[in-house]
């Protein structure tokens, strides 16, 4: 029974390349398949970066957009817009002018008065005196009368209240009245300046007898009002033409001469730097860069989602083997990956039963129609750790497969580790036997 046993064990070792079937690499030249084995050198790497053309996948835009809204699918609708500080606000003046005295117009309102006299011819006149200290008011007409009871229309418009009064005292002598009167503007309606803008109280401001002048107007509607007035600028409108002085140059004292204003004028308070609208500004851009941030975030997290799924196109490699973990490794975004990438991405090389020296990238090679599958090792000997400079320069391409062979005595233990079972169970029969 013992010659049996024996006779069986030399068969199992004759045999043991049955037992347990070694994974490598070797050049092979047949009709399927045409493997060339080539050592991994700092020449040879160059040639092999350059030999398969490539370019990584991109992350989506999305990645490459900040929270600066430009170009964003986030609609502009703004309340505020952007505020630039001005520079110096260049000064220009009307032309000069001189007071003149007031001439009455369409609207105004003149006062007659006479005097206190019980017997005087005045009091006679329906209209005109009613009473002791009689005042009658009397509007001008468009066509610049005013009409005196007993007397008639009265031309006053465009006249100087002393001519005025020197066409009244005429009128009065030729209706045979007692020319003694007092004429007065009680409501100057006729001329008026605009004044709006950066002003407290925006109004009309009447041309009276007493001569208007532009920093009159502006206190009189209340004052610029602006935070800080250094940026305000008060413009006069005239006949066309625009003039224009700084709010603060305006109420210097001694500064500018004093601007006289006449009718028809327009005055506007320009504050061109808001601080409250600059700070508006900036909080619109921040509340609408927190969500286009909110946009973007929602984004990336949608395709890192797919990614996790599996439901993106991606690049991999396979790294099987002697590493610590066998599997499909996916190539890098936006960037090239190497041969040290994946393997120590993979856990690096089993200490123990890996083999340094024999590491490969296996990839496959542009064939013509009907010809063999062609294969390059580019193989890596990593014996001396110098060289594993080299695997950091070694770019991958997809589909490559990284495998690490195993150690010779890895080899033998596992074909031990397979053999004896057979012999614990060929000494149990030949005990039987026995």
């Amino acid at each position: 029974m013992r010659a049996i046993t024996v006779i069986l064990t030399a068969i199992i070792m004759t045999g043991c390349s049955a037992l347990y079937n070694v994974s490598e690499v070797r050049p092979v030249v047949g009709e399927t398949s045409v493997v060339k084995v080539v050592p991994v050198t700092s020449q040879n790497v160059m040639m092999a970066n350059a030999m398969t053309p490539y370019t990584p996948r991109s992350l989506p835009p999305v990645f490459d957009q900040t929270a600066t809204l430009q170009g964003s699918a986030v609609p502009r609708i703004s309340a505020y817009r952007p505020q630039a500080r001005p520079g110096a606000v260049p000064t220009r003046l009307p032309p000069v002018q001189q007071p003149r005295p007031y001439r009455i117009g369409v609207g105004d309102v003149v006062l007659l008065a006479t005097p206190t006299a019980e017997t005087s011819t005045l009091n006679q006149i329906n209209g005109l005196l009613a009473a002791q200290n009689a005042r009658q008011g009397y509007t001008v007409q468009d066509d610049g009368a005013i009409a005196i009871p007993t007397v008639g229309r009265v031309t006053i418009g465009g006249m100087t209240l002393e001519e005025a009064q020197s066409v009244l005292f005429q009128r009065l002598v030729e209706s045979q009245i007692d020319p003694n009167f007092n004429l007065e503007i009680t409501d100057f309606n006729s001329q008026r300046v605009a004044v709006g803008g950066a002003v407290a109280q925006p109004q009309l401001e009447p041309i009276t007898l007493t001569p208007l002048y532009l920093d009159e107007a502006v206190t009189a509607a209340g004052g610029v009002v602006a935070t800080d007035p250094e940026y305000a600028t008060v413009r006069l409108y005239r006949d066309d033409q625009t003039y224009q002085i700084p709010a603060t140059k305006l109420f210097a004292k001694n500064d500018i001469p004093k601007v006289l204003l006449q009718n028809g004028d327009r005055v506007f308070v320009d504050t061109e730097y808001s601080v409250e609208l600059a700070e508006g500004y900036l909080r619109q851009e921040l509340d609408l860069a927190k969500f286009q941030r909110d946009v973007l975030e929602e984004q990336r997290d949608i395709f890192e989602t797919r990614v996790q799924m599996d439901a993106i196109d991606r690049d991999y490699v396979y790294v099987f083997g002697e590493v610590k973990q066998q599997g499909r490794w996916p190539l890098p975004f936006d960037r090239y990956a190497t041969l040290a990438d994946a393997m120590f991405e993979q856990g690096g090389i089993q200490p123990v039963t890996g083999n340094p020296r024999r590491i490969y990238v296996l990839r496959k090679n542009r064939i013509a129609a009907g010809e063999p599958l062609g294969i390059t090792a580019w193989a890596l000997d990593a014996q001396n750790t110098a060289n594993l400079l080299l695997a950091t320069e070694l770019q991958l391409r997809p589909n490559d497969i990284v495998f690490v062979a195993s150690q010779p005595i890895t080899n033998w233990n596992r074909l031990i580790s397979q053999i004896t079972p057979s012999i614990s169970i060929l000494g149990t029969a030949n005990g039987i036997l026995d």
